[in-house]
């Protein structure tokens, strides 16, 4: 089955590109303004921002008011300008005045007050319950209004793309209208869309006119790459052993990293629902600690990910507000050794550790039909045996992780733009809300630093702030202090692309949804 999807995904990628006519010869790359892409799979919640489109990457057809550069530097798109109150709780934005959608109507202040009313009214994943109202001023001019200061609202102006008032309706994630520099022209179901340069962009035009979207299996992309068929295509570290003709391949940094979440608290609890919480081995932070320290990390990014990839040793590895102090001295096996030791836990005849009559034993969750996540299961596995920690590995639906994600240990994966991320990880506030602080952590002290990091008046001190709740010195969620997390690697993202095709350089990557090559698509263009 698998040979017959790849054989008709190339037909596809012949017959798609054969309709293009004669006159854009795919061959002549001095002519051709399309490309071929096969970088994700197909959006299931279609293109629509306000349910969380483009959060990890370009909304592609639609503008946001702020965005980032390569060095996270925030820049203006749609926004000329904005201004925060003295009690940080009113932001003013004034928008530029040429942005026109793909229809050819204007983009005024009441399409951003719409986008937004319509993003905090859908109950989505990107939160806006701190958004008291919107306010028009004038037809380009906009306050915001919070009910108490959030130095993190700055990300929903950089992520949320903004969808006109006019064209919006139930419809609208199949058929969007943007102001950004494509617009979608074609979608053919689980198989591709086609979109177009926008010509009423207000930004420079982009060089490519015409890109198609081709939805394929990682196997079936690799082998459209090879044939010649498609300009860049997203492949994993296991497809990176030979070279094929015409292609180079690209491997960008990212912070989309995978880590075990350790059920923080012992058991006895249940949520609401009548979920299990707690686990009575993973609650000894002995038991986190060693394997923190015992864990060598670049083994595993050498042995799972064949080398593409960085030793993980945060959330936000690299990122702004990331701090550096978490990287920790790995492979320590002896220290961790007697870490337990002098802990109380002591080996038995078997050579696994016991505490009173509790084993130090436990089952590895990680999602079914991941190959990665298994691959690093496993191989955490036999990493830690010599600690007397015994640890069997299972894989299981979403469905089935979200009922025993509290009470057993699970190989996750983040990665956000949004210092959000670590408040929704760590913060005692939001212990059992869905995926967020699952393994219920909770701490003071990393409390404090988080609230503060929210309610902060700039940028710079509210990086101080999520800086500390990850290590101060003496605490925080970091290997050296509570360790509730053991993050292991963070991936590296590969590409195999025309070897003429200039991407430019990119910023670390976010987690792999949402199609983050995509975020400067409108600069790339042909070698010279």
């Amino acid at each position: 089955m698998r040979y017959i999807q790849i054989w008709m995904a190339i037909i596809l990628i012949i017959l798609t590109v054969a309709c293009s006519g004669q006159e854009d010869d795919p061959t002549d790359t001095e002519q051709k303004d399309e490309l071929v892409l096969a970088i994700g799979g197909e959006p299931e919640d279609g293109f629509d921002p306000t349910t969380g489109w483009g959060r990890y990457g370009s909304p592609l057809f639609q503008s946001t008011l702020l965005k980032y550069d390569k060095d996270f530097n925030i820049e203006q798109d749609l926004a000329e300008n904005y201004e925060i109150s003295e009690d940080g709780r009113t932001w003013k934005v004034d928008i530029r005045e040429d942005a026109v959608f793909s229809d050819g109507k204007a983009l005024t202040a009441g399409d951003v007050a719409f986008t937004f009313n319509k993003t905090k009214d859908s109950g989505s994943v990107i939160d806006l319950s701190n958004m008291k109202k919107v306010e028009v001023v004038d037809e380009y001019t906009v306050e915001f209004h919070l009910h108490e200061p959030q130095s993190t609202f700055i990300y929903l102006l950089i992520t949320t793309g903004i969808v006109p008032e006019h064209a919006y309706d139930e419809n609208y994630k199949e058929r969007p209208v943007g102001s950004g520099p494509f617009q979608l022209e074609q979608w053919d179901k689980g198989q591709q869309i086609i979109v177009s340069a926008n010509p009423h962009y207000y930004g420079n035009q982009p060089e490519f006119k015409k890109l198609t979207f081709l939805f394929l299996s990682e196997d079936a992309a690799y082998a459209a790459a090879k044939a010649g068929d498609v300009d860049i295509a997203a492949v994993p570290p296991a497809f990176t052993g030979g070279e094929v003709d015409g292609m180079k391949l690209v491997s960008l940094e990212s912070v989309d990293n995978r880590g075990i979440m350790f059920p923080y608290i012992p058991e006895g609890k249940q949520t609401e629902g009548g979920l299990p919480i707690g686990n009575d081995v993973t609650a000894d932070d002995a038991i986190r600690k060693a394997i923190n320290i015992a864990i060598d990390r670049e083994s595993l990014v050498d042995g799972v990910l064949e080398g593409y990839g960085t030793p993980a040793y945060s959330a936000a590895d690299g990122l702004p507000w990331w701090n550096p102090d978490t990287v920790v001295e790995d492979g320590r096996m002896g220290e961790a050794i007697q870490l337990l030791e002098d802990a109380g836990w002591k080996e038995n005849e078997q050579g696994i550790r016991e505490k009173g009559e509790l084993q130090a034993s436990f089952t590895l969750l990680y999602p079914s039909g991941d190959q990665i996540r298994q691959s690093l299961s496993i191989a955490f596995a036999d990493m830690i045996a010599p600690l007397g920690i015994e640890v069997q590995t299972e894989g299981k639906s979403w469905s089935e992780l979200e009922r025993l994600m509290h009470s057993q240990p699970v190989m996750m994966g983040w990665g956000s733009h949004d210092p959000l991320e670590l408040y929704n990880l760590y913060s005692s506030e939001t212990q059992g809300m869905g995926y967020f602080n699952a393994n219920y952590y909770s701490n003071p002290t990393v409390d404090r630093y988080l609230d503060k990091a929210l309610t902060a008046s700039s940028q710079e001190k509210a990086n101080d702030y999520w800086q500390k709740a990850q290590w101060d010195g003496e605490t925080g969620v970091a290997a050296q202090g509570d360790a509730p997390w053991a993050w292991l690697v963070n991936l590296d993202h590969l590409y195999l692309i025309d070897e003429d095709l200039v991407i430019g350089e990119q910023k670390i990557q976010p987690h792999g949804h949402g199609w983050p090559i995509t975020d400067f698509i409108a600069q790339w263009h042909w070698s010279d």
